[in-house]
């Protein structure tokens, strides 16, 4: 695909560029556009459709086109004018998210990150303070609108339904339409569903576009539904499963198990039929028929010419399957309606085929080059790259930590799933930077979390997950060797990029940190006659077992506590006003300093009353108190799902062993730039005034961020070492030394 879109406003494309392109959107528009419960108990994924919204997106798709070139002359007019105000031509922001800053310090230390030691040479390594509580999606939030979480409304994945006492997904709502034409056993929507953004405020890329600088936003957490902007926008972070889910994998195997239950998995017993094995991959529940049934596609396993092989074929196509070999992503259809397909992609991985068949299957994600949700801006923006280069995953949580916390993945095969995940961003990457003449990019890779999060137990000798088997031993070095690749895309981003009308800054959200302990705070709750369950009430899920009745406060998701407040909850008990108050004040104070008996050790070093740290609009909306434990803990497993088991203090032995929802004070993120910085004590809620600034733009007054003081030229200038010398292990060729100016 010969794709001319360039980033600094909208080009003309060669007439075959064209005629694909058009088509591209043409087809996406006539695909229905589905929707999706929240993500927790029910979710599911109702398709949808609408013959006139359909029609009124065809129509605006034309009128686009043959209204670009006025378009393209306004914008021109107004590019010029803006930039004569700016101090650069290009911003980039490389997101490493979750990279440590100790750890950091320690590999460039040993000489390890070579590109790293050079950007810090030449202009600055600092640590960055991330948000209170330092969560993903709490941080990437905050970096986005550079406003604290009282301005933008998300405080954790999850939050509580107020009716319900439910756990619901925080950034998105998905409801489906409100008319439906019912005929027979059918139903076809009237309308179009109601995906929404949950996350307040502004991105600063937005405001970039209202002076025509555009901008390229590939994968940065909580910008699904995609916003309209001024630019090009990839979503990433609570983007869906085709089964409404944050990510369902599935597991096959001809073994027997009865009562088998897998965290965000399903496990299915294949049935052998005539030398074949039969099964089923589960997609979306159907809205176009009565009741929601669950779609299907049927598939067949066959025996391969060796017992490392077998052949499975579905949608009429067979696929070679390979033990302890990803396939490539295959595309799945699940027919809904006459006519009608919903489409996904999928990888297998054959585990075993003797004595039992065993076959994992990644959960299935939304076909980016027919997208059944609204995945990117514009909506042909996931189109380009799948024609580019080829599926690539959508789901927001790629990497199925939940498999390998199971067992049905090892981790040799988790970290492949890491590397094609950054290996495909990194496609995508580079691609935005070719097109690069004027404006900003942000791309965000997620590798680096999702390592640190399920292999920190082999660089903490005293985790209880951790393994000390000869076989395990190498995956010691797996967090190092992922720093190493992190330097290589450092180097082969500064070799491109040299120059003194570009910044680059490489950033994580917050760092990292072990997890050996998890707190319950239900229990914790229970045995300080905060929270009181019923007769059958212990080990229920998602607060299932709690006696509303007597209840003043409880525990979900991964930030803090809430109160069940009169009014406010369903079934609230607790007065607002004084009363709620003085009671997150007893609470924060009595949860502070919290001794784990068994180690002796602090648990939780600070908790906070959030109606005294937020400030803005929705300050209402957080949890009402929020814990910061200490280094080692975090809050329990079984809590974060609403569940009281009989203990405060739990030994964590899963493979997800690393953490950062701690107190924000413990876990900073990174910050490297080519030029220096001389702010003292950079924010992440810093960058985005930063970016506005160099761009000749005033901040606005909304924003808690305010612009870094960087400095033109480098401190220290050093011999240029290329990307093509740094192995992908980030060791040095015949690298030349450092000489200071």
């Amino acid at each position: 695909m010969q794709q001319r879109l360039k980033h600094n406003g909208f080009v003309p494309y060669s007439a075959p560029s064209l005629r694909i392109l058009l088509s591209a959107a043409v087809l996406i528009l006539l695909i229905t556009r589905p929707a999706q419960a929240y993500i927790g108990p029910g979710a599911g994924f109702a398709v949808l459709g609408s013959f006139l919204v359909m029609f009124v997106a065809m129509f605006s798709a034309v009128l686009a086109l043959f209204t670009w070139p006025l378009r393209y002359l306004i914008r021109a007019i107004r590019h010029s004018a803006t930039y004569k105000k700016a101090r650069i031509k290009r911003f980039i922001v490389l997101g490493l998210d979750g990279m440590d800053p100790t750890l950091a310090d320690k590999f460039l230390a040993e000489g390890k990150l070579p590109n790293f030691d050079r950007l810090r040479q030449k202009g600055c390594f600092k640590k960055l303070a991330t948000t209170l509580p330092p969560i993903s999606p709490v941080a990437w939030s905050s970096f986005t609108t550079a406003s604290n979480p009282g301005k933008h409304n998300i405080y954790d994945f999850l939050t509580r339904d107020k009716h319900s006492y439910l756990p619901t997904l925080s950034s998105v709502s998905i409801r489906p339409p409100t008319r439906m034409l019912k005929m027979g056993r059918y139903r076809f929507p009237i309308g179009k569903p109601d995906i929404r953004l949950l996350r307040k405020g502004r991105p600063f890329w937005s405001i970039l576009g209202e002076h025509q600088i555009f901008s390229n936003i590939i994968r940065v957490p909580i910008t699904f539904p995609p916003e309209k902007f001024h630019g090009v926008l990839l979503s990433a972070m609570c983007v869906p499963d085709l089964q409404g889910s944050q990510g369902t994998f599935s597991f096959y195997t001809t073994k027997a198990e009865e009562n088998v239950e897998h965290i965000s998995g399903q496990q299915f017993q294949l049935q052998k039929n005539n030398g074949s094995l039969k099964g089923r991959l589960i997609g979306p529940a159907n809205s176009f028929l009565k009741d929601n049934p669950v779609m299907s596609c049927p598939f067949e396993v066959t025996a391969g010419r060796s017992t490392d092989e077998a052949f499975i074929k579905f949608n009429r196509q067979s696929h070679k399957l390979k033990k302890g070999t990803y396939t490539g992503w295959i595309p799945v259809q699940f027919k809904a309606a006459f006519g009608i397909k919903v489409h996904g992609i999928c990888r297998i991985l054959l585990l075993k085929t003797n004595p039992d068949f065993e076959m994992y299957v990644t959960p299935i994600n939304i076909d980016p080059a027919k997208p059944a949700m609204p995945i990117a801006h514009p909506v042909f923006y996931s189109t380009y790259f799948a024609k580019r280069q080829g599926p690539f995953a959508t789901l927001g949580l790629a990497e199925d930590t939940w498999a390998l916390n199971a067992n049905i993945l090892k981790d040799g095969d988790f970290i492949q799933q890491c590397q094609t995940s950054d290996t495909e961003r990194e496609e995508m990457f580079f691609d935005a930077l070719d097109k690069l003449k004027h404006g900003l990019c942000v791309c965000v890779f997620d590798g680096t979390d999702r390592i640190q999060h399920t292999f920190w137990r082999y660089i903490d000798e005293n985790h209880p997950a951790r393994k000390e088997s000869t076989a395990e031993i190498q995956y010691e070095k797996t967090i190092e060797n992922l720093y190493r690749d992190m330097d290589r895309l450092v180097g082969k981003l500064t070799d491109k990029y040299d120059d003194d009308q570009t910044v680059i800054m490489i950033i994580s959200d917050h760092g990292f940190n072990s997890f050996r302990r998890g707190v319950d705070l239900n229990r914790w709750l229970e045995e300080n006659s905060y929270l009181h369950l019923k007769e059958d009430g212990r080990e229920k899920k998602y607060l299932g077992g709690v006696d509303w009745s007597k209840t003043r406060a409880f525990a979900i998701g991964l930030a803090g506590i809430y109160l069940n407040i009169k009014g406010r909850e369903s079934q609230g008990i607790v007065q607002p006003g004084n009363e709620a108050e003085q009671l997150r004040d007893e609470l924060a104070e009595k949860l502070t300093g919290l001794i784990d008996a068994e180690t002796g050790q602090p648990a939780v070093k600070q908790a906070y009353n959030s109606s005294k740290v937020y400030k803005g609009p929705y300050k209402t909306e957080a949890p009402d108190v929020i814990v910061g434990y200490t280094k080692g803990y975090r809050v329990s497993w079984e809590a974060a799902v609403g569940q009281v088991t009989d203990k405060i203090f739990h030994d964590n032995t899963k493979a997800w062993s690393g953490d950062h929802c701690i107190d924000h004070t413990l876990v900073p993120g990174v910050l490297f730039c080519n030029r220096p910085v001389k702010t003292e004590s950079p924010q992440l809620i810093d960058i985005g005034p930063t970016v506005l600034d160099m761009f000749g733009m005033k901040v606005p007054a909304y924003m808690d961020g305010k612009p870094l003081a960087l400095v033109n030229g480098s401190a220290n200038s050093t011999p240029k070492v290329s990307a093509k010398q740094i192995d992908s292990r980030g060791k040095s060729e015949n690298v030349s030394k450092k000489t200071t100016a």
